[in-house]
């Protein structure tokens, strides 16, 4: 995967240079998408696309830009098969560090490659239940935009580490938002719930696709605000993401999660998906 695009040129990763005097670079004045492409096709392109122009629009960078066919010859170039593209777009460099956006700034538009895991091939057995803690939101109130500016998740994240987990799940004014890099869903008696969508909580492709899935084969769902006493009593506790598909949560912070094993539901809901993912890795 060593092919980068950088405003225009498709070109060896060592040699893609940006401006110090980026926005991106200086302010996190910028965007991004993780796209998956799958037998170098893209996988709901158009709602990463829309969620994209989404961002654009709510940072006032004015972007026209047929982006299909650029990320596409970028997986080309990367070999083809199955990748995520990381497409990042900054409002671009004034040559000089300054807090006002400068008229006609031209943003700066990168993008790059990463392997897919094939998860249906790893099967059930090969997924490893993960930790979390629960951790006071300190991000900003426009989680909706998908801004690189991501230094609560990290901090966040790493004090999951620190605390022998693998994750972190959110929380603002009692109520729970998402995970620090993921959506997250419960199950009490057969149901599942994840949190609606808001300006405090990222609109996720793979939370959209879950809830689909469970649509389509009759598992009922549900869309409501979840706080921690749910939380830690649910029946079962997932995380969702692009890279890392369907998680099963065993522990919450010292709270063991149902009976500390994969839940039946969540093993359903995993054949679904993986199911699902392998016909679009391959075609069968």
């Amino acid at each position: 995967m060593d092919t980068v695009y950088l405003n225009g040129q498709y070109l060896p990763a060592d040699q893609a240079k940006v401006s110090v005097f980026d926005r991106g670079f200086l302010f996190g004045d910028s965007v991004y998408e993780v796209i998956p492409f799958y037998q170098g096709i893209g996988f709901r392109l158009a709602e990463h696309l829309q969620r994209l122009e989404h961002s654009l629009r709510a940072l006032r960078i004015e972007m026209n830009q047929d982006w299909t066919p650029i990320l596409t010859r970028l997986v080309e170039l990367n070999g083809g098969g199955n990748v995520s593209v990381y497409l990042q777009v900054t409002r671009g460099s004034a040559g000089k560090r300054v807090h006002v956006i400068e008229p006609d700034i031209v943003p700066t538009v990168f993008a790059c490659c990463q392997s897919i895991r094939d998860i249906y091939q790893e099967g059930i057995d090969k997924v490893v239940g993960i930790k979390v803690i629960v951790t006071a939101d300190l991000r900003w109130h426009r989680c909706d935009i998908k801004s690189t500016c991501l230094l609560p998740n990290i901090l966040v994240l790493q004090q999951a580490k620190e605390s022998g987990a693998q994750e972190a799940i959110l929380q603002r004014d009692g109520a729970l938002t998402e995970g620090a890099s993921c959506n997250f869903f419960i199950v009490e008696q057969g149901v599942i719930y994840t949190p609606p969508i808001g300006t405090e909580i990222l609109s996720g492709t793979t939370r959209a696709l879950i809830l689909e899935l469970a649509d389509q084969h009759g598992i009922p769902r549900q869309e409501a605000e979840i706080d921690y006493q749910r939380l830690i009593h649910a029946d079962e506790v997932w995380i969702s993401s692009s890279t890392r598909a369907i998680v099963p949560v065993l522990q919450v912070d010292d709270y063991v999660v149902g009976d500390g094993q994969k839940g039946p539901l969540w093993q359903r809901m995993f054949e679904i998906f993986t199911r699902y993912q392998h016909q679009l890795m391959t075609g069968e």
